[in-house]
């Protein structure tokens, strides 16, 4: 495992690849670069001539807890800029979908200097599907402090992954004072969702009209109530000169993935390796031979 620290935190990263094309991987809600599919996307790619960064986020995988941030998506997309800078990996192609989608818009805002272009999928939005991830990623381990301290926090299943593969990680979770840690969670429920016309957390409308490079935006399904259609072609109205695509599977692909993870656990991102194709395709526009 390849670890370094960025702004405090120790980042687990692994690197497929060489050549010109840098991209970068970032999945969705707190799923490390070992859930099935994104190695697999990031292997095709690398096969096609990319030098790809798979990475854990913090809270995530093997890398360090931390709740530094004043929101989980600004801390991650600090994080995959400082990381891609501390790689030298040069201006990146940033692939996000779902909260991945998020700290790449972010990251591609706040450090202009490592994206190369975005191409994003699965916005997260609506009234429903915010209050999905704010109750699930915040509240319910608010909740949790608040019922029994920090040792209740580490029992909740969405940090088993972390405290296993990082073994410091329980130390660093368990270290934090509960009350700080329930007003952290205040805040980030509080940022989970959208002011003043912005489709999409922690970006105000006009922020989307400052990013200057070229940007794909896949379509959600109609079916898709975590990643509305409409957030998907809002942020593609907002942003001057994107470009909106149909992705390469059916409508109900999201509700399809839910239920594949609850019946089989197959994973929410398993057939991610059909993202390949765009992707490369994208990526010969921005790096023209």
């Amino acid at each position: 495992m390849a670890k370094i620290e960025v702004n405090g935190v120790g980042l687990a990263y692994e690197i497929l690849g060489e050549g010109e094309r840098a991209v970068a991987i970032t999945p969705g809600g707190r799923y490390s670069k070992a859930a099935p599919g994104v190695r697999s996307l990031a292997q095709a790619l690398a096969q096609d001539g990319c030098k790809v960064l798979i990475w854990d986020r913090p809270n995530s995988g093997e890398s360090d807890i931390s709740f530094d941030g004043e929101t989980e998506s600004l801390m991650c997309a600090d994080a995959l800029a400082g990381l891609l800078r501390a790689l030298d990996f040069g201006p990146t192609l940033l692939v996000g979908g779902s909260a991945g989608s998020r700290a790449s818009l972010l990251a591609a805002l706040r450090h202009p200097q490592v994206a190369k272009a975005l191409f994003l999928l699965w916005i997260s939005g609506g009234p429903i599907g915010l209050t999905v991830l704010a109750m699930h990623y915040c509240a319910e381990s608010g909740l949790a402090a608040a019922r029994g301290g920090m040792e209740r926090v580490a029992a909740l299943p969405m940090f088993k992954e972390p405290l296993e593969c990082n073994p410091g990680n329980r130390d660093r979770l368990l270290g934090i004072d509960p009350q700080a840690f329930i007003a952290r969670m205040q805040d980030w429920v509080r940022a989970s969702f959208t002011t003043n016309g912005s489709p999409v957390p922690g970006l105000r409308a006009e922020d989307f009209a400052a990013l200057r490079l070229p940007v794909l935006i896949l379509r959600s399904g109609a079916s898709d109530i975590h990643h509305p259609r409409a957030i998907s072609e809002a942020v593609h109205r907002l942003i001057p000169g994107s470009r909106l695509a149909e992705p390469p599977w059916g409508d109900n692909e999201w509700n399809e993935r839910l239920a594949a993870r609850d019946e089989t656990g197959e994973g929410l991102f398993s057939r991610w390796a059909l993202l390949a194709a765009p992707i490369l395709r994208f990526s010969k526009e921005v790096w023209p031979s």
